[in-house]
């Protein structure tokens, strides 16, 4: 399999490192979206990251398909999801937080970065903003009530989630989210950061030094 993407993207970093969890063999390719447009047309005219070439061509793109369909492989290591209903009720919710923070983060980088300044538009930029915190303050409360031991064999995919957009939003937007208000998702993104997996995916525009 070929994963398709840069690491700057949580969603390919998201992809890159569960797919190492899982046991799964795949080459990265560090393509930009951007400066790299008309290529990454080539493999997926939608041009979407991440994008996932699997082995007999077919490509699947969005990070949540992708981790989804390596979550069927039979032979993968072990699942980063329960088994239990209420278990996997609670981690989706908290990877559907995650994924909202990523997205706000975008969005907020977006509309400073993309949009001239004269055509700012502060009311949505003031929403945005307060759906990114409120993201935050809930991932914060969850991961104060009930502590995830972070280590390779332990690591399931909500908080492997939590951790690749806490990082992710602290790259972007650093004044929105300080360290100091969210102490229990600046500890677990540290920790999270010394695993071997997540060393291999570094955020950037690296390769994906998987094994």
């Amino acid at each position: 399999m070929q994963l398709i993407g840069m690491l700057d993207s949580p969603y390919v970093r998201r992809a890159a490192i569960s797919l190492q969890l899982l046991g799964l063999p795949f080459e990265h390719q560090s393509i930009s979206v951007f400066s790299a447009y008309d290529r990454f047309r080539e493999i997926n005219p939608l041009v979407k990251a991440p994008s996932l070439i699997c082995d007999d061509g077919t490509v699947l793109m969005d990070s949540i398909l992708i981790t989804q369909y390596a979550e069927a492989f039979p032979q993968k290591k072990r699942s980063l999801l329960p088994t239990d209903l209420g278990e996997l009720q609670r981690m989706l919710r908290i990877i559907g937080l995650a994924m909202t923070a990523c997205e706000k983060s975008v969005q907020i980088v977006y509309e400073h970065k993309l949009r001239p300044a004269e055509k700012l538009h502060e009311p949505w930029l003031v929403r945005v903003t307060g759906q990114l915190e409120e993201a935050y303050k809930a991932l914060e409360d969850e991961f104060v009530k009930r502590p995830r031991a972070v280590t390779s064999a332990t690591i399931d995919q909500a908080t492997l989630t939590t951790a690749v957009a806490w990082y992710f939003s602290r790259q972007l937007v650093a004044d929105v989210v300080p360290a100091d208000r969210y102490p229990a998702l600046a500890a677990l993104s540290a920790a999270a950061e010394k695993l071997p997996e997540f060393a291999a995916a570094p955020y950037g525009d690296g390769i994906c030094q998987a094994h």
